[in-house]
């Protein structure tokens, strides 16, 4: 686990707030009380994240994403820049994050929320080519 300057981790109030293995968390974040991240996940600069949330594994939070309180981040999940989730999201296409728009920006017209989707299809051919390897 990697932690950047001036980044906040509150301390459970009723669970205690925890960060998986692998996970590298920029500069200038907050995680709020009760929080859960995931192992290898990515939280970008200035990302805040609300009390009694849950992200799972291998999440990407761009920078200044918002995300709600009580809210669960499904696994692989992206979060564009400025994106703010404020329901319960889970992996599922075509958007890997439910709200995860940049302020001002229609949806899928933001160059992340693209990145996401060529990364997604990258990543099903991989896993094309290892199954059919013999």
């Amino acid at each position: 686990m990697e932690i950047g300057a001036n980044t906040t981790i509150d301390r459970g109030s009723v669970d205690d707030t925890v960060v998986g293995p692998g996970t590298k968390i920029d500069n200038l974040v907050q995680i709020g009380h009760n929080c859960r991240i995931g192992a290898r996940c990515l939280i970008a600069g200035q990302a805040g994240i609300a009390g009694s949330t849950h992200v799972e594994d291998d999440v990407f939070l761009a920078g200044q994403a918002g995300l709600a309180d009580h809210v669960t981040i499904g696994r692989g999940a992206r979060v564009t820049v400025q994106g703010g989730v404020i329901g319960t999201s889970h992996r599922a296409p075509p958007c890997p994050a439910t709200g995860a728009y940049a302020p001002g920006v229609p949806a899928g017209q933001g160059a992340l929320y693209r990145l996401a989707h060529i990364v997604d299809d990258l990543e099903a051919l991989v896993r094309r080519t290892d199954e059919s390897q013999p």
